[in-house]
């Protein structure tokens, strides 16, 4: 146990085995039933790797290996860790180890989604103010008009704020590519909706510097070690407390489901592997089926 920068704080080393959340962690510690090297710790304290840490008088296990995957989420899947809910992305998954999805896709999109049990990069991406981005394939109820491009790119009102400038592509009469750095509640449905336009598919193709590629619906793969490697580059100086994703995105815009560093939906506000490999319970065509939740 160590008073200094050179340790983890108690309820962060807590929480990255995977047991509970750093919140959880907390209530732990507040009520003495954490204890450090035999002595009952407090808030604040910091611990190595060599601590001995009980939890009610029973070892802390030991941080998991971190897991990086990256899932085609067919429309239907719910972007959520409780499997109380039918067609949740966990049994959707059927990954061995304990995961959440890092933000999530609504009930009737469908594509790219990263799961994994590594919450601080959860935050890092997650935070609106790190402006990574996310690119979609969108198709609409009538014909694309190039004033409907330039609107969407130049910002919308929704949500008690303007959505940040975006680069928007017309690809088809109905069809547009859009590449977001924002996570608003529904945001692409709601900015198409503002233009008299209903959504009728979305993809999501790209987070970052992963693409779907080749993936099929209901297929996962890990991520390799150069793309993790971009990644980590990437957020290298990005923030990781909540606050910093709040200074510009009004109350409104962030309603609905978010996903904590346990991987729990909170209410309001180098080798490829496939479903085909075993895990999972894929259907004839090596397919996932399930049911869904929000987002863009």
């Amino acid at each position: 146990m160590t008073a200094d920068n050179g340790g983890t704080r108690l309820n962060k080393f807590i929480s990255e085995t995977g047991i509970c959340s750093r919140r959880e962690a907390d209530r732990l510690i507040e009520q003495g039933q954490v204890a450090v090297n035999g002595q009952v710790a407090g808030m604040g304290v910091k611990v190595t790797p060599a601590d001995k840490i009980t939890i009610n008088g029973k070892p802390l296990r030991s941080k998991p290996q971190p897991v990086y995957l990256v899932y085609n989420k067919p429309i239907g899947i719910t972007c959520t860790t409780d499997q109380a809910i039918p067609g949740n992305i966990v049994d959707a998954v059927n990954y061995q180890a304990r995961i959440f999805p890092i933000g999530r896709l609504d009930k009737p999109s469908s594509g790219l989604i990263l799961l994994t049990n590594d919450g601080d990069i959860v935050n890092k991406i997650l935070r609106a103010g790190n402006a990574h981005e996310k690119e979609y394939i969108v198709s609409v109820d009538k014909p694309i008009t190039d004033d409907f491009v330039a609107r969407m790119a130049a910002g919308v009102p929704i949500l008690d704020t303007v959505t940040k400038p975006c680069k928007v592509r017309k690809i088809g009469p109905k069809t547009f590519n859009i590449i977001l750095t924002q996570g608003l509640n529904r945001q692409i449905r709601r900015m198409a909706e503002y233009l008299g336009f209903q959504v009728t598919s979305l993809k999501r193709i790209r987070i970052m510097n992963i693409a779907l590629g080749n993936l099929k619906p209901g297929q996962w793969r890990e991520v390799s070690v150069q793309e993790l490697a971009v990644i980590n580059a990437m957020v290298e100086g990005s923030s990781k407390t909540e606050e910093a994703s709040r200074l510009d995105v009004p109350k409104a815009a962030r309603k609905g489901p978010r996903v904590g560093q346990d991987g729990r939906t909170k209410a309001a506000a180098p080798g490829a592997r496939s479903t085909g490999s075993g895990r999972g319970k894929p259907d004839t065509a090596g397919k996932r089926s399930g049911g869904g939740r929000r987002s863009r």
